[in-house]
């Protein structure tokens, strides 16, 4: 009979300590799984920061490239030149 009793207790034990630390385990699983997409997010976001670096220092160093970016994102065309779409041209005036 003793032998079973200490069955009973240790079982007894084992499911409390499992209710006391399950929800703890979970949530910390779940920290866990937040902490990785914010990681890739961080990431993502230094790659996006050293892209747009770049983007700036082109910006400061080259009138060539700020030109080209403007032309291309306004339309801006220099008197004389033609400008193809999808298979039409336009002459400016």
């Amino acid at each position: 009979m003793g032998s079973k009793k200490i069955i009973v207790r240790l079982i007894l034990v084992l499911v409390v300590l499992s209710v006391i630390f399950l929800p703890g385990y979970s949530k910390l699983q779940k920290l866990r799984a937040e902490r990785a997409e914010q990681n890739k997010r961080i990431q993502l976001l230094k790659e996006h920061n050293e892209k747009m670096k770049t983007e700036l220092g082109k910006m400061q160093d080259d009138p060539e490239y700020v030109e080209k970016k403007a032309r291309n994102k306004l339309g801006i065309v220099k008197k004389g030149e033609v400008i193809y779409r999808r298979g039409t041209s336009h002459v400016p005036e």
